[in-house]
C-alpha cells in the first residue's frame, strides 16, 4: 500500500470546534475516494490525515479538488533512525532525477520532540548522504530544484519530495446551505465554487430564459460537483418567464421599462428566497462584481436587495473580470461558460443606472406591491 501525507490549513485554528471540521474533512476525502473508485483507507493521526492506497498517482489530481486540504505528498515510510532516514532521503533525490548541476534541500520538521536528533541535524545527515550519491549542491532557499520533506512523527518518519496544491479553504458541509443563483455565464459559478471553499452546501438555482444558456447551466453544475465532495449537487431549474412574466408586463404598461433589469434581478432573488426556504437554506449567492454592469452600480444593488428576506453573499464583489477568468479556468466551467450565448429576452434598450430606493418604493406602489418593512436583512 502506498501512502499520501495530506495537510490541511485554517482547520488547525478551529479551536474546540476542530475535532467536528476534521471529521467532515476525512468524511469529504473518503467521498473523493468512492466517487472516483480509489480503493484506500483514510486516518488522522495528530495534525495530519493520511490516504492509504495502492492507487496513489490516479488518487492525486482528485483529492486535489478536496476543500479544506491546502496540499499533499505521496510518502514513505522510514524507520525512526538517521541512516535509515538518509537511504530513503537518497532514493527519493534519485527517483526525482536529481543530479551534478542540480540544487536540492531538506525541510524536515520533528513532530516528536522525543526524536534525538534535531531538525538542523537531520537536515545535515541527510543533505550529505544525498550529494555524496547525486553530487548535486545543497541550496536552502525556495530556489532549490528541489525540496525533500521529512517529518518525524511518534509513529514514523515520513519522507517526499512531490507537494501538490490542494484548494484550501473548509470541507464542504461545515457551514451551512446556500442557494447560488447560476445563469449560463462566467462569473456566478465561480461565486458558488468560492462558497463551497468557505464549506456550505450549495444548492444550484437556475431561471431558464432559452435552451442554450440552460444547457450551460447544468453543464457547470457536473463540472462544480467534481469540487463538492461529501455533497451532492442537484440543479433546481425555474422558468424566468413564470417569475418575471407578470411584473414585466405590469412594467410595460406604465412605461417604465428602464427599470427592467433591476425588477428582474430583485424578482429572481426573492424567488431564490422561497427556493431557499424549500430547501432549508440560510442565504443567497450571486456573481455579482461591483460596477461589471449597469445593475451592479451601488445603487442599484441596493435597489435589488430591496425586500429580500436573507442575506445575499457576493464573493467576487471586489474582484475584477481578470481575476474572475483565471479563476474560472482553475475550475474548468471557463471553457462551458463562453460557448455560444443567447441574450436575455428581457433587456431594454436603456436600462436605468442609478436606482433609488425612494422611486423604487412609489415604482412598487403603482405595481400593487407597498414592500413596507421588508428591506430588513438586505443583502451583504
Amino acid at each position: 500500500m502506498g501512502l499520501i501525507l495530506l495537510r490541511y490549513g485554517e482547520l488547525a485554528l478551529k479551536g474546540a470546534n476542530r475535532p467536528l471540521f476534521i471529521r467532515r474533512l476525512r468524511h469529504n476525502v473518503r467521498d473523493c475516494l468512492r466517487q472516483n473508485r480509489i480503493e484506500g483507507q483514510v486516518e488522522s493521526v495528530g495534525s495530519r490525515l493520511f490516504v492509504h492506497t495502492g492507487q496513489v498517482e490516479e488518487a492525486i489530481a482528485p483529492l486535489q479538488r478536496v476543500f479544506g486540504l491546502v496540499s499533499l505528498s505521496p510518502a514513505t515510510e522510514a524507520p525512526r533512525d538517521l541512516e535509515a532516514m538518509a537511504e530513503e532521503a537518497v532514493s527519493q533525490a534519485r527517483a526525482a532525477g536529481l543530479g551534478p548541476g542540480q540544487s536540492f534541500r531538506i525541510a524536515a520538521r520533528r513532530a516528536d520532540k522525543s526524536f534525538p536528533h534535531g531538525s538542523p541535524e537531520i537536515g545535515r545527515v541527510l543533505g550529505a548522504a544525498v550529494v555524496r550519491a547525486t553530487g548535486a549542491r545543497v541550496d536552502l532557499s525556495d530556489r532549490a530544484d528541489l525540496t525533500i520533506g521529512v517529518e518525524v512523527a511518534r509513529e514514523a518518519v515520513l519522507l517526499y519530495s512531490r507537494v501538490y496544491p490542494g484548494p484550501g479553504g473548509f470541507p464542504v458541509g461545515v457551514a451551512g446551505r446556500v442557494v447560488a443563483l447560476i445563469s449560463g455565464g462566467i462569473d456566478s459559478p465561480v461565486a458558488a465554487w468560492l462558497m463551497m471553499k468557505r464549506g456550505c452546501h450549495v444548492i444550484p438555482l437556475h431561471f431558464r430564459h432559452n435552451d442554450i444558456e440552460a444547457a450551460k447551466f447544468l453543464d457547470n453544475v457536473n463540472v462544480l460537483g467534481r469540487w463538492s465532495y461529501g455533497w451532492r449537487m442537484l440543479p433546481v431549474v425555474r422558468e424566468q418567464a413564470e417569475a418575471f412574466g407578470p411584473t414585466y408586463r405590469r412594467l410595460r404598461e406604465l412605461g417604465e421599462e428602464r427599470w427592467t433589469c433591476l425588477m428582474c434581478k430583485r424578482t429572481l432573488l426573492l424567488e431564490a428566497a422561497r427556493v431557499a426556504a424549500e430547501y432549508n437554506a440560510s442565504a443567497i449567492v450571486t456573481g455579482e462584481s461591483l460596477g461589471q454592469v449597469a445593475s451592479q452600480t451601488l445603487q442599484n444593488l441596493a435597489v435589488i436587495s430591496y425586500g429580500v428576506p436573507l442575506p445575499i453573499l457576493r464573493p467576487l464583489i471586489g474582484l475584477d473580470k481578470a481575476e474572475i477568468v483565471e479563476l474560472a479556468r482553475r475550475i474548468g466551467t471557463f471553457e462551458v461558460s463562453i460557448r455560444e450565448s443567447q441574450p436575455c429576452a428581457y433587456l431594454p434598450p436603456h436600462p436605468l443606472t442609478q436606482g433609488r430606493i425612494e422611486a423604487l418604493e412609489r415604482l412598487l406602489e403603482r405595481l400593487g406591491e407597498t414592500g413596507e418593512g421588508e428591506h430588513e436583512g438586505a443583502g451583504l
